[in-house]
């Protein structure tokens, strides 16, 4: 059996239709085609969904409610990464839902990322990035840019974004979908197949904030926010 997560489960599933893989976290299973459904997966794959696009909307919330005055605001991601590329899409519709104009940075390689801050800092006041194995080794590089620009981040989770200088992270714990992965290893090795076994969605979520990196882009934190976050980082 092959426990993973993130951008590694759509190469394992190319990799090999008989060995059960059971993904730990993945965006948007359904939409980036791992599954036939979430209530009946098919094939050797199943798992837990970080239910990242229902999850769009309400980041962008958090970041008007960090910066009142925002109006526009960027999505940064792997063009190459089918996940990404729906986060992208899923972020910029609930953007100008709520009002909000939104430039896209797309990403293929680490030489992208500087290009990519140089043609929208002038012009937006946040961004959203949206994780993946590029955006993962980059991320030191990202949020520093980010800080030097002045731009408010927001990340679909925690770790290592958060504690990385990244501004906010809002999405499900991680370390409980991992906990979860268990149970459908439990279940596999019972003899279940993975292909009938539901992919669940997360049950706990957190907003984490990094208190330091609001010091240097000298944000103020509004106490209602301060009181509603599980996570404050100093």
């Amino acid at each position: 059996m092959i426990v993973t997560v993130g951008s590694a489960v759509a190469t394992l599933k190319q990799a090999t239709a008989v060995i059960p893989i059971v993904f730990a976290a993945a965006a948007d299973p359904l939409g980036s085609g791992l599954v036939a459904s979430l209530a009946r997966p098919g094939g050797n794959i199943t798992g837990l969904s970080m239910q990242s696009t229902e999850l769009v909307t309400k980041r962008c919330e958090l970041l008007r409610e960090i910066l009142p005055a925002l109006r526009r605001m960027a999505v940064m991601g792997n063009a190459d990464y089918p996940a990404a590329v729906l986060e992208m899409r899923d972020v910029t519709a609930a953007a100008r839902s709520l009002g909000l104009e939104i430039d896209t940075a797309e990403l293929r390689r680490a030489e992208d990322i500087s290009p990519a801050f140089d043609a929208f800092k002038s012009r937006v006041q946040a961004l959203y990035v949206c994780p993946d194995a590029l955006v993962n080794a980059n991320i030191i590089r990202i949020n520093t840019l980010a800080v030097g620009a002045h731009l408010p981040t927001m990340y679909p989770t925690r770790s290592p974004f958060v504690e990385l200088g990244g501004l906010m992270a809002y999405g499900p714990n991680n370390t409980d979908l991992f906990r979860r992965a268990g149970d459908y290893v439990d279940k596999i090795l019972r003899g279940a197949k993975p292909g009938d076994i539901p992919v669940e969605q997360p049950t706990k979520f957190e907003l984490v904030i990094n208190l330091t990196t609001a010091k240097a882009l000298g944000l103020s934190v509004p106490a209602a926010l301060q009181a509603r976050a599980d996570e404050m980082i100093e």
